[in-house]
């Protein structure tokens, strides 16, 4: 993390400075890790999905009121609190994402949602009074736990209890985080 703010936060926010550019909100910067270098892939001026899935429910605070000091000039006299717990999302995807998939399969998720996890609805439309894919995305399966392991049981958990046909997520979200746990 080090790396990433001397080698690419400091100097992104220091060059927009540096041309006068007074940007306000949010800057995405995609990542990738070469070797335990970090690597721009893209810059984007909003909040990135699934990402914002994990960092929404971390967001204790009224996110609201943050915008709005953002937008007047006033965000140093905002306390974001952030909930300590680690976030989690797996994607519930439409089989053959990102190739071709279908749309509008009948979609049954669970009555309700366990504590501390969240459905965020992608790829779902209501037809005929019946919810039914109309993406490839179709849902994030967010949760909050005390550690990794803990969220993404939960996240899992959830994205199994969602049934509709040819629904496909990875099996190996989160397995390079739990190697670098242990070194």
């Amino acid at each position: 993390m080090q790396k990433v703010e001397d080698r690419i936060v400091k100097p992104t926010i220091n060059g927009l400075n540096a041309d006068g550019i007074p940007y306000k909100g949010f800057i995405f910067i995609g990542l990738m890790n070469v070797n335990g270098d970090p690597y721009v892939i893209e810059y984007n001026v909003r909040m990135g999905d699934p990402e914002t899935e994990v960092v929404l429910p971390r967001i204790k605070s009224d996110l609201l009121f943050a915008l709005q000091a953002c937008a007047q000039n006033r965000l140093a006299e905002v306390n974001l609190e952030i909930d300590p717990r680690t976030a989690t999302a797996i994607i519930a995807v439409s089989g053959g994402y990102p190739g071709h998939y279908e749309k509008g399969m009948e979609i049954t998720i669970p009555e309700t949602i366990p504590q501390n996890s969240f459905l965020f609805h992608a790829g779902t439309a209501i037809e005929n009074g019946k919810l039914i894919t109309s993406g490839g995305r179709v849902f994030a399966c967010s949760a909050l736990g005390n550690s990794l392991d803990l969220a993404l049981e939960k996240s899992y958990s959830l994205a199994k209890s969602i049934k509709f046909d040819r629904l496909y997520y990875r099996n190996d979200i989160g397995n390079d985080l739990k190697r670098l746990q242990t070194q």
